[in-house]
């Protein structure tokens, strides 16, 4: 018999001691886009990383995002979730887990916390919940982060929430404002 993934039960929702994750659907447009609109210069120094970024910001492309990644989730390609707080439930981010494969199943978690929502440890806390998800209720093998070396921020999430650093991919990344090639760090937990 073959798998077949988009039969595969997926948590829509989950969360920790402060935060939500709630996957992404449409009419979250409303809430992605002044988190994009404020965090946009953050952003785009990571571009290679973050390619939906390059399209300007504006209501319709927060809301075309949602519903692309919307039908994503269905599918079981690229699970992506929107990350609230549990106090007055205002948007800190995104989290999701991209680069799947459920042969293994082994996945890449990417994420991204709007710049007034920084420094809290609401991504270490994403992270530590969206790898115990992945873990408990998708019986991941593998579970990566992959983090540009300049991004100190995001790489030192993944060593903060207890991922271990495989090895760095020299000259791997481009950063398509300067033309520069950067170094990609590589951490994983596995089970």
């Amino acid at each position: 018999m073959n798998f077949t993934p988009v039969l595969l039960d997926v948590p829509e929702k989950f969360d920790s001691e402060r935060l939500e994750m709630r996957a992404v659907a449409p009419g979250n447009g409303a809430v992605h886009f002044p988190a994009v609109q404020e965090s946009i210069a953050d952003l785009r120094r990571y571009l290679a990383h973050l390619p939906w970024i390059k399209e300007e910001p504006s209501l319709a492309n927060s809301e075309k995002y949602c519903r692309i990644q919307h039908s994503s989730f269905i599918q079981r390609d690229n699970l992506v979730f929107f990350i609230f707080l549990k106090s007055d439930q205002s948007f800190v981010g995104s989290i999701g887990l991209h680069r799947i494969d459920w042969t293994v199943p082994k996945f890449e978690i990417g994420y991204w916390c709007r710049t007034s929502a920084q420094g809290n440890g609401y991504m270490v806390e994403a992270v530590q919940a969206i790898t115990q998800m992945a873990m408990a209720r998708l019986a991941a093998h593998r579970i990566e982060i992959r983090a540009d070396d300049v991004n100190v921020l995001s790489w030192k999430v993944a060593e903060k929430a207890g991922f271990e650093l495989e090895g760095i991919l020299r000259k791997s990344v481009k950063d398509e404002q300067s033309g520069e090639l950067r170094d990609l760090r590589v951490y994983a937990k596995v089970t």
